[in-house]
């Protein structure tokens, strides 16, 4: 075994949506830090989480396993709950990370479009808590849902994406109320932390850096460190939404 010491989630499990790249690869590598153990989810990117698990493993044999599943199918949800479970014997941490992220302008919003964003960022996030609650309830577990600071407020030419976001966090609340006092949920709204894959243009990188009163970009890092605050720090907080944005949503 390695010699690699525990920390505040030791004997704990935490299994994070989209876990295998960007943000949630990173929520697995801070959370695996903190003594966790990872199920990592995953669809189209099953290489790079083997990859990940592999890399955790090395660290701590055993403490990582893949998990495969589309979102989009909420048959497949509980099952993959009683997977994880059945796996590391547990289940205390919901990370809802997994997102569709792409523009829809107004007037050429399609219904393949709407499905596939309310889906992966506010049909997923609900029927999967609800598949793991009985199993939250038990361990007097977290939800942590990833948000963004555009569900606050809407970004132009991503309406359907915005919208699911603003969702997710009345969600986050509502989930709050229903699972109390046995399971608290929140959330984390990031700012510039990671731009998208797709490129963004290096002036319009510079734009939202010069709004952002901390005067630069944040990472990855950053939200993970949040997520590892609900789960070590808070255990006297739920249905709150915490902005990792360098303050971004303070000057529009």
């Amino acid at each position: 075994m390695s010699d690699q010491p525990l920390g505040a989630l030791a004997g704990q499990t935490a299994l994070v949506t989209g876990g295998a790249r960007r943000i949630g690869a990173e929520i697995v590598r801070v959370l695996h830090g903190a003594g966790a153990n990872l199920a990592i989810h995953c669809h189209r990117s099953g290489k790079e989480a083997e990859a990940l698990c592999a890399e955790l493993a090395a660290l701590r044999p055993g403490s990582a396993a893949v998990f495969s599943a589309d979102l989009l199918d909420i048959a497949t949800l509980t099952p993959l709950v009683n997977a994880v479970v059945a796996r590391f014997q547990g289940l205390q941490l919901l990370v809802n990370n997994a997102s569709s992220f792409y523009p829809t302008p107004f007037g050429s919003v399609t219904a393949a479009a709407w499905t596939d964003l309310m889906g992966t960022n506010l049909q997923a996030p609900l029927f999967l808590a609800q598949a793991a609650a009985p199993e939250l309830k038990r361990a007097g577990g977290l939800i942590v849902n990833i948000i963004d600071i555009h569900g606050l407020r809407a970004l132009p030419d991503y309406i359907v994406y915005s919208t699911a976001k603003a969702a997710l966090m009345h969600l986050t609340r509502a989930l709050a109320r229903e699972l109390a006092p046995a399971v608290r949920v929140n959330g984390i709204a990031p700012g510039p932390v990671l731009w998208p894959e797709a490129g963004m243009d290096a002036g319009l990188q510079q734009e939202i850096i010069a709004r952002t009163p901390l005067g630069r970009a944040g990472s990855p890092a950053d939200v993970a460190r949040a997520v590892r605050f609900f789960a070590t720090e808070a255990p006297f907080v739920t249905g709150q939404i915490l902005a990792v944005d360098g303050g971004r949503s303070l000057r529009w």
